[in-house]
């Protein structure tokens, strides 16, 4: 599998992570009212110039036009950034970035709040966050996908929310997708073993409304199907002796 990887590959892996966190951590103060959306890549390039040999992983990958994606509100994942495209206050900001170094890949994903938001769509944030938080601890040897994929569509469902079926998690290594596939969904005990060395990206996207998806006439972009609000987590995640190691924080 060519996502089973040595340590010092995932040492690597680290070292990428740990700028791909640090960029998510310094758009929590860029990201604000006014800006475009195009603004978060352009600002994102900027950062990663300054790192010799790191590129975004994104820009071409299946065709794909833009260096991060950028989704607003009802958009899950995939969004362009577009000039023209301005953020408002109480939006969410979904930011999709990948960035790799010596062949080697790392996969983030944070939804931002933009001032003050709506009680529902708080809510929803702090569910994300749970829902990641609680299935990177089944990212454990021995246990297997459904349980990652059933621990967040748990939390999803007790929140009277909705897991996006359309998109899954993925084994990530020399490859930005690989597998596993790592859906948002499952039951416990099924699905492949996880094994140590094995890298996954673990990504809950939900919706405050229905599962279904429509793509825009972008071809790229995706939608909630009713409108409603949705968010998106992402940690690339390492399978590790001493368990869990968050290769993205």
């Amino acid at each position: 599998m060519d996502n089973l990887l040595s340590y010092g590959e995932i040492k690597m892996m680290r070292r990428i992570g740990k700028i791909a966190a640090k960029i998510i951590k310094t758009l929590k103060r860029f990201i604000k009212a006014g800006i475009s959306t195009q603004d978060i890549e352009l600002f994102f390039e900027k950062i990663l110039k300054r790192y010799p040999g790191y590129e975004p992983a994104f820009l071409g990958y299946n065709g794909y036009p833009a260096n991060l994606c950028v989704s607003l509100n009802d958009e899950i994942v995939h969004g362009i950034p577009k000039k023209e495209r301005k953020i408002k206050e109480g939006d969410l900001v979904s930011v999709d970035l990948g960035i790799k170094y010596n062949g080697l890949f790392v996969d983030t994903a944070y939804t931002y709040p933009v001032g003050r938001v709506s009680p529902l769509a708080q809510r929803l944030i702090k569910v994300g966050k749970k829902a990641l938080k609680e299935a990177i601890k089944k990212a454990r040897i021995g246990l297997c996908i459904g349980d990652i994929g059933e621990t967040i569509e748990r939390i999803a469902k007790s929140n009277n929310f909705s897991v996006i079926r359309s998109f899954v998690g993925h084994g990530i290594g020399y490859n930005l997708h690989c597998p596993p596939e790592v859906p948002n969904f499952g039951k416990s005990g099924t699905g492949e073993k996880l094994l140590e060395g094995m890298v996954i990206a673990i990504e809950p996207m939900i919706s405050a409304g229905s599962e279904e998806v429509v793509i825009s006439s972008d071809r790229w972009t995706a939608k909630t199907k009713d409108g409603s609000l949705s968010c998106h987590f992402e940690h690339t995640v390492a399978i590790t002796r001493r368990g869990p190691l968050v290769i993205t924080s």
